[in-house]
């Protein structure tokens, strides 16, 4: 496909990384957003803003959009905290939904108008493989509420944005080899993926770059799970 540009968030690290590195091999624009803009070797540019922050967000958002003319966003960035449903403390619960739930709604409101005046944009929002059916994973019960609340999201803004040229689909990792995956996982990964293996970041990525294409037209509102079988 032609040159487009892209917005990722949580993109200096694992997936969001990955997926920058595939867009920019392609010839696209990649602007990335994290925490701490310290990576120099960033395959485009890496803005610094802390999206758990709604109030800095917004503003550095609608900054970027105006500076930028969008074609895509992923909707990268999250939060896990294991812990208990039967323990976990409310501050925590809120903590995990808000970080994995408001920077994508924040980050889809401020790119849609300039992708709904050019009639053509791809949003790809990153949730979970037990996320589809609303599965439960023990001690993780907030990331995966989350998670499912993107993915229910992720077909509203489908439904919603069908006629203006603008796709919205999700990428459903499962256990990939990132930080976020814990000694328990990587030691016994055949657990959670039949094929026996932790998932590889790039892995994620190709499908993540696929629903950004020309070739995904005609998919949208769709959840893809990367998963090496987890939950069949």
């Amino acid at each position: 496909m032609s040159s487009r540009t892209f917005l990722i968030t949580g993109a200096s690290k694992g997936i969001g990384r990955a997926v920058a590195e595939q867009l920019a091999a392609e010839g696209h624009k990649v602007v990335g957003i994290a925490r701490h803009a310290e990576r120099g070797d960033f395959p485009g540019e890496l803005v610094a803003l802390d999206l758990s922050d709604a109030g800095r967000s917004a503003v550095g958002l609608t900054e970027l959009a105006a500076h930028y003319a969008f074609d895509g966003l992923v909707n990268n960035v999250g939060l896990v905290k294991p812990q208990a449903l039967g323990t976990i403390d409310l501050g925590s619960f809120d903590e995990v939904m808000r970080v994995n739930l408001h920077p994508a709604i924040l980050a889809t409101q401020a790119l849609l108008p300039g992708m709904r005046a050019r009639g053509w944009g791809r949003v790809v929002n990153l949730a979970a493989s037990p996320a589809e059916g609303a599965r439960g994973a023990a001690g993780m019960g907030a990331y995966m509420a989350a998670k499912a609340g993107v993915l229910s999201l992720t077909r509203t803004l489908a439904l919603e944005e069908a006629a203006h040229g603008i796709t919205v689909n999700a990428v459903l990792p499962g256990v990939i080899e990132t930080e976020g995956a814990g000694p328990g996982v990587r030691a016994h990964p055949e657990r959670y993926a039949p094929v026996g293996r932790l998932g590889r970041p790039e892995e994620v990525a190709r499908a993540v770059v696929f629903l950004c294409s020309t070739d995904s037209g005609y998919i949208t509102g769709a959840g893809l799970p990367v998963a090496g079988g987890w939950g069949l």
